[in-house]
This record gives structure tokens, sequence and C-alpha cells, in this order.
């Protein structure tokens, strides 16, 4: 999938959708519906077991583009806003392990492209924030949610009202990132997390993530009936089997999944 702004890029098992909208990419409509198309189909590829989102060596991505909103009536918006926040929850819901390679700016719709992905591995000078109070406005693509849900509210609470821009250091600490690397770094950790799944049973590391994202969303006993259900369902498939049989006749992590 190659869009005028957005791409996606396959090697190894290992799909990315790569931003580029100099100078920021900025998440203008197209930019948003061009991260829907390749989300979409990094979902529904069998070559691609993990994914990388990819701003570029310089900026992840600053924002929306503010020009474009600017001009946006009530009843434009709308129209609009659930547009806007499904591109991006596009990103949340492929059913692989996701990871966002973060440099430079994740701002504003950046930092909720970033809040999408299963971890974010951010470079040592990255800097990332939910400015949108200065624009007179409150995040609208997720930002109020995922963001309270990693954090905490109180301290999503507090960058959202704000609109402060967090360090690399302090995003580790708070546990907004995962890992901070030199920015040289940034892409090829991403890659190297990414290719552990490249051979991995594709149906668990599914169900994993299925299990622990709606888990959230509702009380614990409906979440752990949840749990139940996917980790019953995996008796049904042959990575099962392969894996298991591997275990008894080979010991842990020597397993040849087929991704069945």
């Amino acid at each position: 999938m190659v869009g005028e702004f957005v791409r996606l890029e396959v090697a190894d098992g290992v799909g990315t959708i790569r931003l580029d909208r100099p100078k920021m990419n900025a998440l203008n409509v197209q930019v948003q519906e061009e991260i829907r198309a390749a989300a979409t189909e990094a979902a529904g590829r069998d070559d691609i077991r993990a994914v990388i989102v990819y701003g570029g060596e310089k900026v992840f991505a600053a924002g929306a583009d503010i020009k474009e909103m600017a001009d946006m009536s009530y009843t434009d918006m709308v129209r609009r806003s659930g547009a806007l926040q499904s591109s991006l929850t596009s990103v949340a819901r492929i059913p692989k392990p996701v990871v966002a390679a973060v440099t430079g700016y994740a701002l504003g719709g950046g930092c909720e492209l970033a809040l999408c992905a299963d971890i974010r591995i951010a470079a040592d000078d990255a800097k990332l924030g939910q400015p949108e109070v200065a624009l007179g406005i409150i995040p609208g693509a997720g930002g109020t949610q995922r963001l309270a849900r990693l954090v905490g509210p109180s301290r999503a609470k507090e960058m959202i009202f704000t609109g402060r821009f967090v360090g690399a250091d302090e995003a580790l600490a708070i546990g907004l990132v995962d890992k901070v690397v030199p920015a040289d770094q940034v892409y090829a950790d991403a890659v190297a997390w990414a290719s552990r799944f490249a051979n991995g049973p594709a149906y668990a590391l599914r169900a994993a993530k299925e299990a622990v994202d709606r888990g959230l969303e509702v009380d614990l006993e409906t979440g752990l009936e949840l749990e139940r259900q996917q980790f019953t369902a995996l008796f049904a498939t042959e990575d099962r089997s392969i894996g298991m049989t591997s275990f008894i006749e080979n010991g842990p992590g020597k397993a040849d999944f087929k991704g069945r």
C-alpha cells in the first residue's frame, strides 16, 4: 500500500506504517485516511506478523493540520470527528503486536497515534504531549481516554490541562513510553522488537492482545470470562499443538510456529 503521505513497507514478517508528509507529518484528513488504509491492510495480510508505526528520523508526528482544522465549523467537525477517531483506532485494532518508533515530536494527534501502539520506543530527545488546550480545544482522537488508561487519570489531566511537552526520560518514568534509546537507534530497536514475532504463534498473539485490550474496557469478572474464551479457543489451532509438542520433545522456546 502506497499513499501520497503514508505507505506500508513489508520485510521479513514486519510491516512498517511510514508517515512521510514534510515537514512535521501533520495529520490532515488525507493522512488520517491513508493511516486507516495502511492499518487495514496490515491487519489483513498474513505475511505481516507485527507492525511498526514510524514517522522518520526527525519527527514522529507534530499533530493535526491546524490550518485545515481552523477552517472547519462545528457542523464540519460533527461530520468529521468520528472518522478522525476511527482512523487512529484502526491502528489500535490491528490484531498483531504494534510498536511506535517515536523520534522528535509526538504531539497532539501524533501523541494519540503513538498511544494506539502496544508499546512505544522513543528517542532520548523525543517530546510527547497533548497541547490542544493552547488552541482552546481538547484531544479528540483518543488522547483523554488512552492517555489516562496508560499513565493514570491525574497525570493525564495534568498533561492535558497544561499542554506541556514531556521529555523522553519523564515519559519513561511515568509509563508513557516503554524504552528510550539514542535517536539513531529508534527504528532499529523497533524492528528488533517486532521481528521477535515474525515467526510467532499469530493467533495466540492476537488472542492475548484482544484479551488485554477488551478486558480493560469491562469489569474484572467479565474480563476473566473473555480470557477464558480466548484461552480455550486456542486449543483449536495448529500452533497450540506445535508449541506443546515442541515443549515436550525439545524444551521451551524452540517451536516452529505456522501461524495457523
